[in-house]
């Protein structure tokens, strides 16, 4: 049975499908993808429907990775479907806990697969310039080799 991972930010245009992204990207690499069921959704509605922001897509594709995913937002029934939830920032997990309430979902925050020290949060790039993506891609590229690690792949 695959292993079933949900990354979750604010408005799941950003931060959260690219960190989907990448983590498929390096799945498929390595040849263990149909070890894993992969998604992502924001705690927010506003971009429900919505594809990635095209500044993140851009930025992604520099790199060879594709985000192809459409916004969602994060429902109950994700804590039941899912086995792991990476949140993005301190808020994001802050809210996706207040919501998982009784449920066994384990939730962390992405960052706490990253080697770089004293970084907590993946900062949302969606106010700033081109240079804010390309630092989250860089930390989530990062936190994603650090988990693939972590989950022994």
């Amino acid at each position: 049975m695959a292993m079933r991972l949900l990354f979750v930010c604010l408005g799941n245009i950003c931060r959260s499908p690219a960190a989907e992204a990448i983590f498929l990207h390096k799945i498929h690499h390595r040849g263990i993808a149909d070890k894993y069921f992969v998604d992502s959704a924001g705690t927010g509605g506003w971009h429900v429907g919505r594809p990635a922001d095209s500044r993140m897509r851009a930025a992604a594709k520099r790199r060879g990775i594709v985000i192809s995913s459409i916004a969602r937002q994060i429902d109950l029934q994700d804590f039941e479907n899912f086995d792991l939830i990476l949140t993005m920032d301190s808020d994001n997990f802050k809210d996706v806990s207040r919501l998982a309430k009784q449920t066994k979902v384990n939730i962390k925050p992405m960052l706490s697969y990253a080697k770089s020290d004293g970084i907590v949060d993946v900062p949302d790039p969606y106010y700033g310039g081109e240079s804010g993506f390309e630092d989250v891609l860089n930390l989530l590229d990062e936190a994603c080799e650090g988990l693939i690690e972590d989950l022994g792949c």
